[in-house]
């Protein structure tokens, strides 16, 4: 059966060169059958033509048919047959995309790569249209360019499969960035060039030790330096300055990049004027009494922006979400100054119609919306918006959160809210792993769940079975039991504990208790805590007299069995304020903490005595993307007793004394090792008091052994500095995961209340810790006798809960001191 070919694949646009005349080529289509199809239906290839049953066939039909069948996106070649009065539509399928691969690429990652083929519809299971191969090959190309790499070549590779398939792969070379070699700037007189160098974020010619310089040609960052040149002028009062050109050019082995920027500078205008026009919504007076542009000062470019966002903000609080202020200047070349007038429109008040989340798995919406200050059905509030974002972020199962205002269409006064959120493992497997001379091999475990079941709520559970702890441990914490803010909170707990084993003096106490807080919020950032808790202490009998714990045993030691346990009771009240604006929960890089508190138990308890203490953290990012930062530590303690028991003035309980040494305190050095020792009088005719407490008597006789371990001290201070930077060979997308730092830590624990002098001419017999013998005792009552390290430090939040690994060297130590190089903690607290 002969066919006549109507038209070819080449000759199926409008510009076809295929000619037929109407009257020999025209007629009424009787049966249109398709051939060729293998994934499209026949039902839906028909919907495509626009050519039915009983339709008279010409060529404008032909031509709108071809258009409309390539138009679907699913065939990449069609033919048009006759067949007498059967138009006959010859078709081959675009092939199914199977597979993707990319091959070679070092600056782009496969998540951009991927993101920049969906624009163009290329992804796995979607037909590949051929035609845009060469353009993402070249998109691709240009965006090597753009960046320094002249030699870049992409290649896209395309791989017939069976059943009409393909695998699409993107093979790479990227070659090496061209380094630049000058940069010279022409035109500039009131500037020297290395002035403005410094001001740049390209660089040419940097020394080695000037890692952070960026030496490679990049187009944006380019663009980026001449912004910040002429800002750089125009805060200065240049306000006519210009880069009138810009040459780039390269070495012949695209290797090296020459930058040249001719500049106009012009002269500096000091302003005459500042006039406020427009609509200012009644704020005229305020607004000109806070604007921080002043007449007769040099002009500013810096300054007139953020007035235009000081009143835009300001605006902002009362709902004008999308105002406009604008700068005309009015410039005086004969005087050389300028008048600048701020116009002023506001908009219309916009309100909130409704606030959504998007990307909360577990977390309810509820609990999310408890920290969100914004209010549906009110004004639009930009402070409240960002208090909002702020509160999110803070929470500790929160990695990210992000917001946008959503117009409505056909509203032009309402607007929806959504936030974004990501969120992060809310539940920690708490424990740590350890071994040190005095401590031998120490282990402890503990669940804590900070969003319980989605609900916001922290509940932990604690059960310990270390070499120098049995404790059993319940808490819970509803931040918001209130809808106002207002947080409840509670602990029961017992513990059996064994201070020799910890690293501390040998004794032994056993504590149950049990206790309740309630927590008000004063503002967005500030929070004030009361709490009350009842205890009960069973302190093992003093078997090691050091003159410290004997003080205190005095106090209810049974003269009739002095070697039998005491036994005391105790109720605790406690206040605490507590200030955070930091950008994160975990693993912030901007803002800063502060935490102070002071408990004491009640006059009626058995033992009287008080604690102060403070913690604070600063961070200040030294990059815009904050992946460098400083952080500034500080925490202090102070305890002491009050009262007296028996005739006795009443002390700090030993075992409440303050520690260091170890990862969350001072790194290089053993855990609680840090600090004044139990000190012992040896003397050949001791006289003790009815209780047992010695007496100094014949000084000559006396002598004092130190013990091996620490005891703590009253006061504490602690503090560090820290260099947080990108952990190597680790994307950013993980910088709220892992991050490494490199860390200084200085600090002291002392006893304010040890008497040096009763003991500083005694001999001093006992070898200390690992045979370092101490020839004079130290002053443990002096802050001075401080201790210092330093090392890097790597933290990573896994599937377990927080994981801390340091390597760490003393630096300021003393005489007995246990450094420690290595530690490795599980569930430490940043």
């Amino acid at each position: 059966m002969k066919c006549n070919k109507l038209v070819l694949a080449a000759a199926l646009v409008a510009t076809s060169s295929y000619s037929m005349s109407q009257t020999s080529n025209e007629f009424v289509v009787e049966d249109i059958r398709v051939e060729g199809l293998q994934r499209v239906a026949l039902g839906a290839a028909l919907t495509y033509l626009p050519v039915q049953r009983g339709d008279t066939l010409n060529r404008f039909r032909t031509t709108q048919l071809i258009r409309s069948l390539y138009s679907s996106t699913h065939f990449e070649k069609v033919e048009l047959y006759r067949d007498g009065n059967v138009l006959i539509v010859s078709v081959a399928e675009r092939p199914t995309i199977s597979n993707i691969v990319f091959e070679g690429n070092d600056d782009i990652k496969d998540e951009q790569l991927q993101e920049s083929l969906d624009s163009s519809n290329i992804r796995i299971g979607e037909p590949l249209d051929r035609t845009v191969i060469s353009s993402i090959e070249t998109g691709l190309k240009d965006f090597f360019y753009s960046i320094g790499k002249y030699n870049a070549e992409v290649t896209a590779i395309v791989t017939p499969l069976p059943r009409n398939r393909v695998d699409v792969k993107l093979l790479f070379e990227e070659g090496d960035a061209a380094e630049i070699r000058q940069i010279n700037i022409v035109g500039n007189k009131v500037f020297e060039d290395d002035e403005l160098f410094k001001q740049m974020e390209l660089k040419f010619d940097a020394p080695w030790w000037n890692f952070l310089s960026e030496t490679r040609y990049q187009q944006q960052t380019l663009a980026g330096d001449m912004e910040i040149i002429e800002s750089y002028y125009k805060d200065r009062g240049y306000l006519q300055f210009a880069i009138t050109s810009t040459q780039v050019s390269m070495t012949p082995e695209k290797d090296g990049i020459y930058v040249t920027l001719n500049v106009t500078e012009g002269e500096q205008y000091n302003v005459s004027e500042i006039e406020l026009s427009g609509d200012l919504l009644g704020f005229e007076d305020f607004i000109s009494k806070v604007l921080p542009l002043k007449e007769g000062d040099l002009y500013n470019q810096a300054e007139v922006t953020f007035t235009e966002e000081f009143i835009a903000n300001y605006l902002g609080r009362f709902g004008y979400a999308y105002p406009t202020v604008t700068t005309i200047p009015e410039i005086n070349d004969e005087d050389k100054t300028v008048k600048l007038t701020l116009r002023v429109d506001p908009g219309k008040r916009i309100y909130v119609r409704r606030i959504s989340f998007k990307g909360n798995q577990v977390t309810a919406d509820d609990v999310l919306r408890q920290s969100v200050v914004q209010m549906e059905g009110s004004w639009l509030a930009n402070r409240s918006l960002e208090t909002s974002k702020a509160q999110l972020s803070r929470l500790t199962y929160m990695e990210s959160v992000e917001f946008a205002t959503i117009r409505l269409p056909g509203q032009d006064d309402k607007v929806d809210v959504e936030f974004t959120v990501k969120e992060q493992a809310s539940g920690s497997f708490n424990a740590g792993i350890g071994y040190g001379d005095a401590t031998g091999l120490s282990l402890q475990a503990g669940v804590q769940q900070d969003n319980f079941l989605g609900s916001g709520k922290r509940v932990g559970i604690s059960l310990n079975t270390v070499s120098y702890q049995k404790s059993a441990q319940l808490t819970y914490l509803d931040p918001y039991f209130t809808i106002d803010g207002i947080s409840l909170g509670g602990n029961i707990g017992y513990s059996e504990f064994d201070g020799g084993d910890f690293g501390l003096i040998q004794y032994s106490s056993k504590r149950w208790s049990i206790g309740a807080n309630l927590g008000y919020p004063i503002n967005e950032v500030n929070r004030i805590s009361f709490g009350v808790t009842y205890s009960s202490v069973e302190l093992g009998a003093n078997t090691q007299p050091f003159v410290q714990t004997t003080r205190f045993y005095e106090q209810f030691a049974d003269s009739g069995d002095p070697d039998a346990p005491i036994n005391y009771d105790s109720i605790t009240g406690s206040v605490s304020w507590t200030r955070n604006t930091l950008n994160r929960g975990l693993f912030p890089s901007d803002g800063s903490s502060q935490r102070a508190s002071f408990s004491t138990t009640t006059p009626n308890s058995e033992v009287n005595f008080f604690k102060l203490t403070s913690d604070a953290k600063w961070y200040f990012p030294l990059t815009r993307n904050q992946r460098w930062t400083v952080l500034a530590r500080l925490r202090l303690g102070y305890g002491n007793g009050y009262g007296d028991e028996n005739g006795l003035e009443q002390i700090l309980p030993f075992n409440e004394n303050f520690t260091a040494g170890g990862a969350d305190t001072l790194r290089g050095f053993e855990n609680n090792t840090v600090g004044p020792r139990g000190i012992q009088l040896i003397r050949s005719n001791l006289i003790t008091s009815p209780s047992g407490v010695p007496i100094l008597g014949n000084r000559e006789t006396n002598s004092i052994a130190l013990s091996n371990r620490s005891l703590g001290g009253n006061a504490m201070a602690l503090g560090g500095l820290e260099l947080i930077v990108p952990t190597p060979f680790v994307d950013s997308e993980f910088d709220n995961s892992v991050r490494t730092s490199l860390f200084y830590d200085v600090g002291n624990v002392w006893d304010t209340e040890f008497q040096y002098d009763q003991y500083k001419d005694l001999e001093v017999v006992q070898v200390s810790n690992r045979g370092n013998v101490i020839e004079t005792l130290p002053d443990f009552g002096d802050w001075k006798q401080y201790r210092s390290s330093a090392g890097v430090s790597l933290q990573w939040i896994s599937p377990m809960g927080p994981m801390v690994f340091s390597f760490s060297r003393a630096l300021k130590e003393r005489e007995g001191d246990d450094a420690k190089f290595f530690t490795f903690n599980i569930g430490s607290t940043f």
